[in-house]
């Protein structure tokens, strides 16, 4: 685990997988959603993320299928024995797409792009520790920083290296995407399909072994099902649970499905009333029935969620030991009654436009308007849900966030006093504490106790009622081989697809 990797040791690098006899063609994808972009730097998206990490885009770092940090586009690395300055070694003979070769420089522009406040990258606060990043040479950037940073080899694994070109440009990367992964950028065309080729140039030997890989556009679970089944598309990634039912037990198809890092969530601004005031958070989780929400909205596939997945052992609390997570209208109503607000209250909740997060805003719609609250749901596109989600334009929103091997990696940005992603407003003194402290140690431990009082603190009074987290399932045709589930989303192993004839 990372603890293991901050020790002052030289990390092998990765071996070449061997070819497999197969036909290298175009994997066609059915996907639901556009991306909102493509600059690795500034998406925040599911629709954005799938289509370039570790796709288009790699790190130093990277994150297998068992959420383990190895290498990535640096080979190895040392660690001083104080914690504060990693020296990189990358790999030689790593081009960009756009033939260049990946050094140093790229990466020193990279972390720092990430950091400048012209980008506004929602990623800059896992660089918050940063102090300073230097080349001392074609292969070689060394990084110091302020304090130790026990999450940063995981959160590299999340900053994409991009040509240097671009530490200033805002722009570029939006629309035509350059990295150092296997397929390449080759057209978009909005709301229908994007294409990637296969990136000749890659510097893991015979790989990748597609010609490259098209993601189709289609909204519709319904043709995407029908396209699936009929060989028009070879792969449905990152489906729900109910598309998942419809397709179990066709024939030649098949689920790889796992306990996704992401989590649906209902997200409060707290920043004005009523939602300001703690009591007025508990009452919305005292309000909900999290197995109900499961079993109406997800089929039953998935877990209750508390701020991290069970599928992190080493540092999730269970759900048990929250009080607020026992459904009490009653309760809910008393504690609204003391905020002082009269019932029921008034607010509005901004959906994010995907089909099972309607389903869960409507199931908690339903069970809010039980304790106390009037709520109306809205549904914009998705750009304007993100628009509003980044400019705090919400009373309260209903959406999924992406988990992270690391707690750090959730946790700092999200609820950290002016963390990159916490458009909730929230600031809390010993939440910010309990983070910082967690940060600086590379003593797991310690670690472990920080984190289970921040979720403690944040489970029932925190800015985000966390509700579940769902079985996540790909679909496949199957003569399609290699390809391995993430829980984190990527489809990396992507890299490693054949299509057999």
């Amino acid at each position: 685990m990372v603890r293991n990797a901050l020790r002052s040791i030289m990390v092998a690098g990765a071996l070449a997988l061997p070819v497999h006899a197969a036909s290298a063609q175009t994997l066609e994808l059915g996907i639901d959603q556009s991306p909102a972009g493509l600059d690795p730097h500034i998406v925040t998206a599911f629709s954005s993320f799938m289509v370039v990490n570790g796709t288009i885009y790699e790190g130093l770092t990277a994150i297998d299928k068992d959420l383990r940090i190895g290498p990535g586009l640096a080979e190895s690395w040392t660690v001083s024995p104080d914690g504060k300055t990693y020296v990189f070694r990358l790999r030689r003979g790593v081009t960009f797409h756009n033939g260049a070769p990946m050094e140093a420089a790229d990466v020193v522009a990279s972390l720092k792009r990430t950091l400048a406040k012209e980008i506004a990258s929602p990623l800059a606060t896992r660089l918050a520790a940063v102090e300073s990043i230097a080349a001392s040479d074609a292969q070689t950037a060394e990084v110091k920083l302020k304090e130790p940073s026990a999450p940063l080899l995981t959160s590299l694994a999340t900053i994409a290296i991009v040509p240097r070109a671009f530490e200033s440009d805002k722009d570029s990367l939006q629309r035509q995407p350059v990295g150092t992964g296997p397929f390449k950028f080759k057209e978009w065309q909005p709301n229908s399909f994007i294409v990637l080729a296969r990136h000749e140039g890659y510097w893991r030997q015979s790989l990748p072994k597609l010609d490259g890989v098209k993601f189709n556009i289609v909204p519709e679970s319904a043709t995407r099902q029908v396209g699936l089944a009929s060989g028009q598309y070879a792969m449905l990634p990152n489906i729900d649970a109910a598309t998942a039912l419809q397709l179990k037990g066709k024939p030649n198809l098949r689920l790889q499905e796992t306990l996704e890092l992401a989590y649906s969530l209902i997200g409060l601004n707290v920043s004005k009333p009523p939602f300001n005031d703690p009591r007025v958070r508990e009452a919305v989780n005292l309000a909900l029935d999290r197995q109900e929400i499961i079993q109406a909205a997800l089929f039953g596939a998935g877990v209750p969620g508390g701020p991290l997945s069970p599928a992190l052992r080493d540092w999730a609390v269970d759900v048990n030991e929250f009080p607020c997570y026992g459904r009490n209208p009653a309760k809910a109503m008393e504690l609204l009654k003391a905020a002082g607000h009269a019932q029921p209250i008034a607010v509005t909740m901004t959906v994010l436009p995907r089909q099972d997060i309607k389903d869960i805003a409507q199931v908690v719609q339903q069970q809010l308007n039980k304790a106390g609250f009037r709520v109306e749901l809205k549904t914009p596109e998705l750009g304007q849900f993100i628009q509003d989600w980044r400019n705090s334009n919400f009373d309260l929103f209903a959406s999924t966030n992406a988990g992270s091997p690391d707690p750090d990696d959730y946790f700092y940005r999200t609820f950290r006093t002016g963390g990159s992603t916490n458009v909730f407003k929230y600031s809390n003194p010993e939440i910010d504490s309990l983070l910082d402290t967690a940060r600086a140690t590379v003593d797991a431990a310690a670690r472990k106790a920080s984190y289970a009082k921040v979720q403690r603190v944040l489970a029932c009074e925190g800015p985000v009622v966390h509700l579940a987290y769902a079985q996540l399932f790909s679909a496949l045709r199957g003569n399609v081989q290699g390809f391995e589930i993430i829980a984190n989303r990527s489809l990396s192993s992507l890299v490693s697809v054949s299509v057999a004839r």
